[in-house]
């Protein structure tokens, strides 16, 4: 049974760990693994129900090709999914990942086509992590990337496959838009997330709750109820890290783009300065 909504069971440790078994179950005998764990519709009509989810646990390719699919995945997966489940609970996160899923597997089924590859990842988690995440970006060989490039350059991607004949796209095609709008309609919903004490220290840690208590901020400052603004502000009073040299008030920026502060130890501590000021500030 999930706790109530907003909380985090680190869903994502656990599609980790199957992506890993998965991939080494395929390593042993590719063709059994595909006849066992691929979507086929007549295998899910006769009551191989499973098939319907463990097709997104393929990885493209062959060789040293498919296990640096795999890497990429387990990257993605991580930093992307943590982010996404911490600032939106993990209810509605494995709810995003079943029906972006099974829509994949319904336009399959349509067009009769077998599906064994992981789409989640690629296009329907990448498409709501740009949109929570619009700021954050990428860095590779030193050189930044916005998540929304990402996202754009994905899209563009899966529309020409589309375009092209693909089939298989356009399952993908389904399952992301699926996905996508199950996000839209929902994150208004979701609550601000409390940290828990024995959350894992570390750099990486302290910019995924960061960026939870952002995209927290985020929704509070538009929608303006004080009594949000007061309540978050408490949290982040509570979990702010005493001891922190942080900026002076006039330099903290909310808006900025540059990520210092979602990486910052002190994020906490400002953020509440910055709510109690809206909090008390004249109307």
């Amino acid at each position: 049974m999930f706790r109530s909504r907003g909380e985090n069971l680190r869903s994502v440790h656990v599609l980790l760990f199957l992506n890993v078994t998965f991939f080494l179950l395929e390593h042993q005998d590719a063709r059994k693994f595909a006849g066992l764990f691929a979507f086929d519709r007549d295998a899910v009509a006769g009551g191989q129900l499973w098939r319907l989810l463990t097709y997104q646990f393929a990885q493209a390719g062959s060789g040293w090709v498919k296990a640096l699919a795999l890497f990429v995945t387990l990257l993605l997966l991580y930093l992307m999914g943590s982010a996404v489940e911490e600032a939106w609970g993990t209810f509605h996160f494995l709810t995003l990942y079943v029906l972006s899923s099974l829509a994949s597997a319904g336009m399959a089924a349509v067009l009769d086509i077998p599906l064994l590859r992981s789409y989640f990842v690629y296009f329907t988690l990448l498409f709501v992590y740009a949109t929570a995440f619009p700021r954050q970006s990428f860095y590779l060989a030193g050189v930044a990337i916005h998540s929304r490039v990402l996202a754009v350059a994905s899209a563009a991607v899966l529309l020409y496959g589309v375009y092209v004949g693909g089939a298989a796209n356009l399952a993908a095609l389904a399952g992301s838009v699926t996905g996508y709008v199950y996000y839209l309609t929902q994150r208004k919903r979701a609550v601000p997330v409390a940290v828990p004490a024995t959350a894992p220290s570390g750099p990486a840690a302290g910019a995924i709750q960061n960026a939870a208590r952002f995209v927290a901020m985020k929704q509070v400052m538009a929608e303006g109820v004080p009594s949000e603004l007061e309540r978050l502000a408490i949290q982040c009073e509570r979990d702010a890290v005493h001891g922190v040299n942080i900026c002076p008030p006039a330099d903290y920026k909310p808006e900025s783009t540059d990520g210092y502060c979602i990486r910052c130890e002190g994020f906490a501590e400002c953020a509440a300065r910055h709510l109690r000021a809206l909090t008390y500030s004249p109307d």
